[in-house]
């Protein structure tokens, strides 16, 4: 088994949001494969502090870096002067370099894991450290994503970011032993822009704590017994869930409202941004951060994921398929599922699409549990992490037993 360096932006635990889940089950599965795992992170969330005992019990050794944002933020800029893209800038720590260097003179490791682009700098330049690098996304076209949805500066600013952190993305894959992104469409996408790097990325699929995520009869509903609730979850300061719950309670809920006056939408997630919290009132419900996010799935009428700015493996759309309720989601999120079917998810497009799919859903509850249902078999038969992983591991071998 390897000796292995991992590092990761933020603390993999608790698998709370959608990044954190993808690095914590990557790092559970590295344990559990007989790795020696020496990680270093970060600690953005003062809330996350009273983890790293647990994170620690699953490594040989940890390094937490405190990463306040606002200040983050502040140094980033420092790259508009450097050319650099200004996320390197926001996760640069002089303590965690230290760490690594440090860790990597004593000697021994087989290779580094790096989880997302940001987290290169810190092994890029060691030619002599074999590096496996997770993208998860194509971060890059995020940001030029970005630029087409805001004005002048913060355009110009969300494209200058894409342009500078795709050329880094093409640097750290070109250095890399192998690369992977969480789905073959991003696979083509990253490909259609780095065309030099072809062949050299892989899929890396997203999973599903089945057992974890998994009805329970006992649950107490969160919800009132008259209230068809409609959920969405996710960490509500990221911008394509602000995006998506700002748009449905603007364009798709009053419409669904004038047909059952008793459905509510509940947004369900830590740190609210100001114009999440707007939205509260009689028609929303934002909660905030949740002891459990399962209730709210369980006894969801329909859980919605009306993304319009995120691609790839849905964790928030894989959990609510696992707790067997009929889900909504963006046509581009559903079709990044492979393994589903009409039957087990379905796909909307713009607002009518959403209100037909919901409506019908609202007036037909046995077919909503129909769905449902094949939703949960469906993950549980093609979305385990340990198959999911299974080309981290064939790498791994790579590095052991080199070509």
């Amino acid at each position: 088994m390897a000796k292995l360096l991992y590092l990761v932006h933020r603390l993999p635990y608790p698998p709370n949001k959608g990044d954190k889940v993808r690095s914590y089950h990557l790092l559970k599965h590295l344990v559990a494969q007989g790795h020696e795992v020496h990680l270093g992170t970060f600690v953005d969330d003062p809330d996350d502090l009273r983890h790293i005992d647990t994170v620690r019990g699953l490594c040989a050794a940890l390094h937490v870096a405190r990463l306040a944002p606002r200040q983050a933020r502040v140094a980033s800029l420092l790259g508009l002067a450097t050319g650099e893209a200004l996320t390197l800038r926001y996760y640069r720590d002089a303590g965690l370099q230290r760490w690594v260097d440090h860790s990597l003179a004593r000697g021994g490791f087989d290779g580094a894991v790096v989880f997302s682009s940001s987290m290169a700098p810190y092994v890029a330049g060691r030619a002599d450290l074999p590096m496996l690098v997770d993208l998860v996304d194509v971060d890059s076209a995020k940001w030029s994503a970005y630029a087409a949805n805001h004005r002048w500066p913060m355009s110009w600013l969300y494209r200058r970011e894409g342009e500078r952190l795709l050329a880094y993305e093409r640097a750290v894959v070109a250095r890399a032993a192998a690369a992977f992104l969480v789905t073959d469409k991003e696979v083509a996408l990253f490909e259609g822009l780095a065309p030099e790097v072809r062949g050299r990325v892989a899929a890396l699929g997203n999973g599903v704590d089945a057992d974890f995520f998994a009805p329970d009869p006992a649950r107490a509903s969160p919800f009132a017994a008259d209230e068809p609730a409609l959920v969405f979850t996710g960490a509500m300061d990221y911008w394509p869930n602000v995006d998506a719950v700002t748009w449905f309670a603007r364009d798709v809920l009053p419409a669904l409202r004038q047909r059952w006056p008793r459905l509510r939408l509940h947004i369900v997630g830590r740190a609210p941004t100001p114009a999440v919290q707007a939205l509260a009132g009689d028609a929303v419900v934002v909660t905030g951060t949740v002891p459990d996010v399962r209730p709210y799935l369980q006894h969801a009428a329909v859980v919605v994921a009306p993304l319009r700015l995120a691609r790839g493996v849905q964790n928030k759309i894989l959990e609510a398929m696992a707790m067997a309720r009929p889900v909504v989601a963006a046509a581009t999120c559903v079709d990044a599922l492979t393994a589903v079917g009409g039957n087990s998810l379905l796909a909307a497009e713009d607002a009518a699409a959403y209100q037909a799919q919901i409506d019908h859903l609202l007036s037909h509850p046995g077919l909503g549990e129909r769905i449902g249902q094949a939703a949960r078999h469906c993950v549980v038969a093609h979305y385990h992490w340990t198959a999911c992983l299974a080309g981290l591991d064939r790498a791994l071998v790579r590095l052991a037993r080199p070509a």
